[in-house]
């Protein structure tokens, strides 16, 4: 299937928007952008960074869009959070016909021994309410959307402190006691290889044209 290729001045979407780090990339390509994000918190930082972006405070479920008004829909790192049923339909509202849907995700990449051993200390503390993958069956077993997918290999250059931090930020980690913590922290530092080294991810997108 060939996807339809996105102008300048195309009308995208960008659904679940957080604080905007997926709506800067659209808007440097010249896509005409609106942002649409539940938390007040977040859509204020949006709104500062990017003052030029519409920015709508609404959920993925109900769009405060009219028909047929975008060229495109993205969503970074949360599709897997919506009510599929719902969701699915209501961005083939909003699509403009033959419109496209892209959904990315950065995930690690555990054929790598580091990663593997990374996911290993981290996996124990996740919870059973994490979604795991697969997270598109809903959008690919719709009628109403011809779906791909694609995978992007990259890396980051880390060392021990940063892969430290990186650990720290995950939510649940974050939520640990701080004993707790403290040694998960301990054990991931335990991994990392002497001065810099790659980090290397997948950026998984799927993309769906609407029928």
């Amino acid at each position: 299937m060939e996807q339809a290729q996105l102008e300048a001045g195309d009308t995208v979407v960008d659904v679940a928007a957080g604080t905007g780090k997926l709506t800067r990339q659209l808007v440097a390509r010249g896509l005409l952008v609106v942002a649409v994000e539940p938390i007040g918190e977040m859509l204020d930082v949006l709104r500062r960074v990017l003052p030029e972006v519409e920015a709508l405070e609404g959920v993925a479920e109900d769009l405060p869009l009219a028909d047929g008004s975008a060229d495109a829909i993205t969503v970074g790192q949360a599709f897997h959070w919506f009510d599929h049923e719902r969701v699915v339909p209501e961005f083939h509202r909003v699509l403009k016909p033959g419109g496209t849907v892209a959904l990315v995700w950065n995930v690690r990449d555990e054929s790598d021994a580091l990663q593997a051993a990374y996911a290993d200390v981290l996996r124990p503390h996740r919870g059973s309410d994490y979604p795991a993958p697969p997270w598109t069956g809903p959008l690919e077993e719709s009628d109403l959307f011809d779906v791909e997918r694609r995978d992007f290999p990259h890396s980051q250059v880390m060392d021990a402190d940063s892969l430290v931090a990186r650990a720290a930020s995950v939510s649940f980690v974050a939520q640990l006691p701080e004993t707790a913590r403290a040694e998960l922290l301990e054990r991931v530092r335990r991994l990392a290889p002497a001065g810099e080294f790659a980090f290397p991810y997948l950026t998984k997108v799927f993309t769906g044209r609407a029928r």
